[in-house]
């Protein structure tokens, strides 16, 4: 559910693209962005003297730190929960569970809707029925199935890739979320009925999949006869003592007065109970203690009390198997992902729906865990401030340590800066449908300031300025006034794929294709708008400027029909794309339309075939035609900026699959 709204939606159960790279272009929810911590270097205590990790001590400190966040953040309610050494050391609720009733939260009875953090449970049943020897993480998973998933390059995917975000899926936005009224939908038909198409080989690319993890928990549920729900509910909920968790929609009727309210912002009234599509990805409702039972379990390789969810070779094996990609970065283990810091191993996962947005870290050698949940995203998106600063304010307090430090010589420095800068698109995208044509706008771009420093387009500060970045090591940069860090890999004098820590174990950053790169592309697509919208408003005011002097339409024949056509083409193609542009913003805005507008959907499409390939002939025939005429030579200038602006809304229709036939996307 990361123009911020048009990624944000895909990510809604993420971490939302976008909050980790500041939500490019305004995606689908998503949320969103992994925020990074604001803290300066400076500021960070640089002994290991540290306040002592205490009750009394943490709720002094959440008590500082959450009511104001909250209030000036205008988020309706959290929940926090920290455990260590095998026990909840403390939970606070904070705000209201339902604002006009001035319900408060309680972190014992209260759900929250923590997103994609319910992909650690899918993921952990999986390595449950891998410890049984049900499961293979190096078999090709059309083994357990009863439908095919085609292959990349000739390789099947295997649950190791769909653990790591490696089977090479473009994003998947239809039917993520949905209203109660529109029902259920039965996980293994949402799998069926679109297979998003695999844009990368597998075990290369990160590129966080929703879709890849219900297929999971689709293979959970065939593997062991029973429904992804009673498999969880049984082998998960039950030996934790997770009594106030399901991921069953809708609520059971025990549970719905225990919900909290979910807001845009506290100011405004709630909103609907989002259903989500792909259960096993991010459909559970948990409370803060639940969430509490399940970080023990697996700080302790899977013991809770005297139940054993999983054995601790299994558990050690999901913690410490990751995947390297750009090596200094965090990196993906089986399902969880680093979040490391001050030098302490940190696992964790985040997760966002429309309303809520949650984290969860565990201190893997410290005994500690930490989830926060709020459920309202807040003014300026505060949900994603308030979760990254709670982590780095906690680990900073509790866990000190220095920044990531280094230094390149000048002119190293300058080489690079020079080599890494340009554009770039997410590994996490949609490429093959018709929402692609956000990919244009959507780009990140890292500028070469000059002075051996870098800065990325998608990443600002809280005031809304680009962070700067320091190279620390070779192809490795530090923001300036943080520790979040940047790394990058080169090829043959030139960076190819660069990410940030907040996003690096689920989402890279690669060089476009040069025929769909928007350095040229938008420049061009954004001229050709304005020529065409000026062609169109000419022809009504140049018809009533003829009719209030009385002067005649000079035009006859081929030439004024060559004219007509023209003008009617531009005007069509202006209509078509504000049409495009209307629809990707109302759905990726609002999710519960994404399932409801295929209709729309198939409208566009036809005329997209219509408009932009007649507009093209049009706008060539009309070119040809004026520039065999007596024209002036502004005139036939013209007919050929007209000409190459249709050629130019064609390609982008063409590339960015305006013109195809489907609804799924």
């Amino acid at each position: 559910m990361r123009p911020v709204r048009l990624m944000a939606a895909c990510a809604a159960l993420l971490i939302p693209l976008s909050q980790c790279f500041a939500q490019a272009a305004q995606q689908p929810e998503v949320p969103p962005a992994v925020q990074q911590p604001e803290v300066a270097p400076s500021d960070v205590p640089q002994s290991t003297a540290a306040p002592s990790l205490t009750q009394a001590d943490v709720d002094a400190w959440l008590d500082g730190f959450m009511p104001y966040a909250l209030q000036t953040g205008d988020v309706a309610g959290a929940v926090v929960v920290v455990v260590k050494d095998g026990a909840i050391l403390t939970e606070k609720g904070y705000g209201y569970a339902d604002v006009a009733a001035r319900k408060p939260v309680d972190p014992k009875t209260t759900l929250f809707r923590p997103g994609s953090v319910s992909k650690l449970f899918t993921w952990t049943a999986v390595m449950q029925l891998v410890e049984q020897g049900k499961l293979d993480l190096d078999t090709d998973v059309n083994t357990y199935l009863d439908f095919k998933i085609p292959p990349r390059e000739g390789k099947p995917i295997t649950l190791r890739n769909i653990m790591t975000h490696t089977p090479g899926f473009e994003e998947q936005a239809k039917g993520i979320m949905g209203v109660p009224e529109d029902g259920v939908p039965e996980l293994g038909a949402i799998l069926k009925r679109w297979i998003p198409t695999r844009i990368f080989a597998p075990g290369e690319t990160p590129a966080y999949s929703n879709y890849a993890t219900a297929l999971a928990g689709y293979i959970v549920a065939r593997t062991s006869g029973m429904s992804f729900d009673d498999y969880v509910d049984q082998h998960l909920f039950q030996p934790l003592g997770m009594s106030h968790s399901t991921f069953r929609q809708p609520l059971p009727d025990s549970l719905q007065p225990l919900m909290s309210k979910g807001y845009r912002v506290a100011s405004m009234p709630p909103m609907y109970y989002e259903i989500v599509g792909p259960a096993p990805a991010g459909s559970l409702a948990s409370t803060g203690e639940d969430m509490g039972h399940f970080m023990i379990a697996h700080l302790q390789n899977g013991r809770y009390g005297d139940k054993q969810i999983l054995k601790p070779e299994t558990a050690k094996m999901m913690h410490t198997t990751p995947l390297t990609i750009l090596p200094r970065l965090n990196r993906m283990m089986l399902g969880f992902y680093e979040t490391n810091y001050n030098g302490h191993r940190v696992i964790g996962h985040g997760g966002d729906t429309q309303w809520f947005h949650s984290y969860l870290h565990l201190f893997m050698d410290d005994g500690v865990g930490l989830f926060v949940s709020v459920n309202s995203m807040g003014k300026d998106g505060a949900a994603g401030s308030i979760r990254g600063r709670l982590f780095s304010e906690f680990a900073d307090r509790y866990f000190p340590g220095p920044a990531p430090d280094g230094k390149v010589d000048a002119k190293t420095a300058a080489e690079h800066a020079r080599m890494i800068a340009g554009n770039y698109v997410s590994s996490r995208r949609m490429e093959t449908t018709f929402l692609s044509f956000l990919n244009l706008f959507g780009e990140a771009k890292i500028i070469d300031n000059g002075d051996g420093t870098i800065s990325l387009s998608m990443a600002k500060s809280p005031s809304g300025v680009m962070k700067k970045w320091r190279e620390i090591e070779p192809f490795v940069w530090r923001d300036v006034d943080s520790k979040e860090l940047l790394g990058a890999k080169a090829e043959n004098g030139r960076v190819v794929r660069f990410s940030i820590n907040g996003g690096s174990p689920f989402m890279m950053f690669d060089r476009p294709s040069a025929a769909k790169a928007s350095s040229w592309l938008l420049p061009a697509f954004i001229g050709s708008m304005v020529a065409l919208l000026l062609t169109a408003l000419a022809w009504p005011i140049s018809a009533l400027t003829r009719r209030h002097y009385g002067a005649k339409y000079t035009l006859a024949g081929t030439d004024a029909r060559a004219h007509r056509w023209v003008r009617i083409a531009a005007a069509a193609s202006v209509l078509v794309l504000a049409g495009w542009g209307w629809l990707d913003t109302s759905m990726l805005g609002d999710m519960r339309l994404l399932s409801h507008r295929d209709g729309m959907i198939y409208l566009l499409q036809i005329l997209s075939f219509i408009v932009f390939i007649g507009g093209a002939a049009v706008g060539v025939w009309h070119a040809m035609t004026v520039l065999r005429s007596s024209r002036s030579w502004y005139a036939k200038l013209w007919s050929v900026v007209l000409a190459l602006s249709l050629l130019v809304l064609l390609w982008i229709a063409l590339a960015f699959h305006l013109i195809s036939f489907g609804a799924n996307f």
